[in-house]
């Protein structure tokens, strides 16, 4: 069952990071059908890829987000999903197949505008399709807005999981997603996913992008730590209020 899970995770992982990078590279890039689309646009991007991304990976409960899999955890559930226990090396099995799903949705949005990444565009503008960065760059601050951003997300969809007479659709994830871009996505870009962040970034670190400049490891901590908080603090009041 661990394969099917960790292949589940992946296949979901990888459509949601294809459909969402692809939509910021079809605003940001130049020579686009979509150049100057606006953040409305990358909202709903983001929240339609959420929506394919949870159908893709229905068999393993589609968490697609690390931040979910430890918020699951922390809600004192037994189970991820019927036969397959809430455990350390279970969680593995998720975070594996998401950073992977990541890493290659990633490679792929790479590939559909590998012609416009040639282009001439600064390479913060390059690196914004694979990765989120700080409009305002406050490492503490910019880890608050990330807790409090993914705190929203996994506490609804634990909720919605836990809730009698409650069920947790995929288009219901997607609004809040929206939601969560349109609202809390200003200072950040709203990463609310460390798998989202992390592998995309490394897969900008090794392709082979004209113009890239530098990954900015520097930031890279706060797409990864605050998410993961902001999951473990939603999960545990989900006990409190359940």
């Amino acid at each position: 069952m661990a394969g099917q899970i960790f292949w589940s995770e992946t296949i979901g992982t990888a459509i949601l990071i294809l459909l969402g990078a692809g939509v910021v590279a079809n605003v940001i890039l130049p020579k686009t059908k979509g150049f100057g689309g606006g953040w409305l646009l990358i909202n709903f991007g983001w929240g339609l890829a959420v929506f394919a991304g949870v159908y893709a990976a229905w068999k393993s409960g589609a968490h697609l987000n690390p931040a979910v899999t430890v918020g699951v955890w922390a809600s004192g559930a037994d189970e991820f999903v019927p036969g397959f226990a809430v455990n350390f090396g279970h969680m593995l099995v998720y975070f594996g197949g998401e950073l992977l799903g990541a890493f290659i949705g990633a490679v792929l949005a790479f590939l559909a505008y590998k012609k416009h990444f040639d282009e001439d565009a600064e390479p913060a503008v390059k690196l914004g399709v694979f990765s989120t960065g700080p409009e305002l760059r406050s490492y503490a601050w910019n880890f608050i807005t990330e807790v409090l951003a993914t705190f929203v997300l996994v506490y609804f969809v634990v909720v919605s999981g836990q809730t009698k007479g409650s069920a947790l659709g995929p288009l219901a994830v997607a609004l809040i997603v929206v939601g969560i871009g349109a609202s809390l996505g200003g200072p950040t870009g709203y990463a609310i996913n460390p798998a989202r962040d992390l592998a995309p970034r490394i897969a900008h670190a090794i392709l082979p992008i004209k113009g890239k400049g530098s990954s900015d490891w520097g930031y890279a901590w706060v797409p990864v730590l605050g998410p993961l908080v902001g999951g473990v603090l939603a999960g545990l009041l989900s006990q409190a209020t359940i």
